[in-house]
């Protein structure tokens, strides 16, 4: 009857620190999801620091190119005013294409590609871009944890009952991996 009784108290413990290690185990990977996130949100701003300064340098080589310079404005402002995931991410694609739209302009402009305070902010947003993409990387690489734990047994319970819901990923879409075509016979 003593066995008994040590063999349930034993299998108790057992369920109960097995429960206790997976809940915290999504709690430490949503905890670092929403740190990931938080490092892309500071590059996004970084990016979006620089964008004015890089239109200003722009302006004044080529002032017949407002359509494109109004354009990366525009692509900024709607990536700042996104609040979710997948606005953002999508706001930010937007973003890439009209930069590189922007980077395409100094290739008609000779004075404005040997310009050192373009070559310098291009320099810096080549930059911030590698480091975007390192924390996407690392962000997404965080959700893929995290959803794999969700989904799996015997996590997929806790996960349940404490409503730990699956993460988005931070996407490019197929646009934004291509590349841009400018047309400077407007």
């Amino acid at each position: 009857m003593v066995w008994v009784l040590i063999i349930l108290i034993s299998l108790v413990v057992i369920v109960g620190l097995a429960f206790m290690f997976t809940y915290n185990g999504l709690v430490s990977l949503r905890n670092k999801i929403e740190a990931a996130y938080a490092q892309i949100d500071v590059q996004l701003n970084r990016r979006h620091d620089l964008i004015p300064n890089l239109v200003e340098t722009v302006k004044g080589y080529a002032q017949h190119e407002s359509g494109t310079l109004e354009a990366v404005i525009q692509a900024r402002n709607s990536a700042m005013a996104a609040s979710s995931i997948e606005d953002k991410a999508a706001a930010e694609n937007v973003i890439s294409g009209a930069l590189k739209s922007i980077f395409a302009l100094s290739e008609a402009y000779p004075d404005l590609k040997a310009n050192a305070n373009f070559q310098q902010l291009q320099a810096e947003l080549s930059s911030t871009e590698d480091r975007i993409a390192y924390a996407r990387q690392y962000y997404n690489d965080n959700v893929r944890a995290y959803n794999t734990k969700v989904q799996s047994f015997p996590s997929v319970v806790v996960a349940n009952m404490f409503k730990f819901d699956e993460r988005e990923y931070f996407q490019t879409d197929g646009e934004a991996r291509g590349s841009v075509t400018v047309d400077f016979g407007a």
